[in-house]
């Protein structure tokens, strides 16, 4: 893993000047260095294999479909749910002077006041469907028709929930969503006044998601569906994929006599709860950058820093061993791509003992 190659290539450095403490170099001016008695401590094979560089990039653990809530109401709010709360289908998400604001399950929003006489639609058998839900359908057909059992229910269900008996659903009385939320954020407090179009809460679905904003140097990383993996605060990791990529850059920071920043949106689903309750905590993402296929490899520790500069492995031949100067590529999971004169699959390098 890598925050960007300068880190790990400083990593490569100190790993191959202390290993080189321990083994005496040819010149190394050729390539190859006469072979000497081995010496080694330990040995590791020569591997052929895919190998990915990675770079670790700034996150957010937060939840998925925020979005903000207003209300038709008039008056002074008299209850808000807390921050951090689950609201499930019928309940309240704030009073105002003591009325609720309810919660049901839809996709529609509720863009017309409905009672008897309004014309067929999806909204209506929304409505009725969350009725049915809630137990108030003993009578009830869900269908996209606003019936007299229709306005018999939303009267009970008002009833029950301390509103006035109209038998019409407004939006000062229900908003719809698609599912269960989170409240995010209170945009107001008990005792503010509010008015239709008021923004009164910032809510979200419960499903755990990281968010990047990602430069857009690197967006070639930001594949949907690729892997990756998360650090959590604590040190637990969680895997996950890219479910969505922004298509518009945003840029930040130069209105502030900062340098000027531009990146795009980031979303990565996890594959498991991660055990973090926290919001908007900061991760550390693991994105594939590069995959190099079919490469020879060796652990990093192999690596020897040549007086002349550049690296070096080790070569182990029975009793003798000979220094090899190579060439770095992809790095990944402890390991190195490497290319060298004669190098092979399944040769033996030195590496320090464990």
């Amino acid at each position: 893993m890598r925050k960007g190659l300068t880190l790990a290539g400083v990593g490569l450095l100190t790993v191959a000047a202390a290993w080189t403490a321990l083994v005496a170099l040819g010149d190394g001016g050729t390539g190859a260095a006469a072979p000497s008695k081995a010496a080694v401590p330990a040995t590791a094979a020569i591997t052929r294999q895919d190998l990915v560089d990675t770079k670790t990039v700034d996150g957010s653990l937060t939840y998925s479909g925020e979005r903000r809530l207003g209300t038709d109401a008039s008056g002074t709010v008299t209850w808000v749910a807390a921050e951090g709360a689950v609201v499930r289908r019928g309940r309240p998400l704030l009073k105002v002077d003591r009325r609720p604001l309810c919660l049901m399950y839809g996709k529609l929003p509720l863009y017309r006041e409905l009672g008897a006489g309004v014309s067929d639609g999806p909204d209506v058998e929304q409505l009725e469907r969350n009725l049915k839900a809630l137990g108030y359908g003993e009578y009830l057909t869900v269908d996209d028709h606003f019936s007299y059992a229709t306005s018999l229910a939303v009267k009970a269900w008002q009833d029950d929930r301390g509103l006035p008996r109209t038998g019409r659903v407004n939006g000062a009385q229900v908003v719809f969503l698609p599912g269960v939320v989170r409240v995010t954020e209170a945009k107001v407090e008990v005792g503010d006044k509010v008015g239709p179009g008021g923004q009164v809460l910032t809510v979200s679905g419960v499903r755990r998601l990281v968010h990047v904003d990602l430069d857009t140097d690197d967006q070639a990383m930001a594949r949907e569906g690729a892997e990756v993996t998360v650090e959590m605060p604590g040190g637990e990791r969680v895997k996950g994929r890219i479910s969505s990529v922004g298509a518009v850059a945003k840029s930040s920071g130069s209105d502030q006599g900062q340098d000027g920043r531009t990146t795009i949106d980031v979303d990565i689903t996890l594959n498991k709860t991660p055990r973090s309750k926290l919001d908007q905590a900061p991760v550390d993402v693991e994105m594939e950058s590069e995959r190099h296929e079919n490469v020879l490899a060796v652990p990093v520790e192999a690596l020897l820093a040549l007086r002349e500069g550049g690296f070096g492995v080790e070569v182990v031949e029975g009793s003798t061993t000979r220094i090899v100067t190579v060439e770095t590529g992809a790095f990944g999971g402890g390991l190195v791509e490497i290319s060298g004169s004669g190098l092979s699959e399944g040769m033996k390098v030195g590496v320090p003992a464990k």
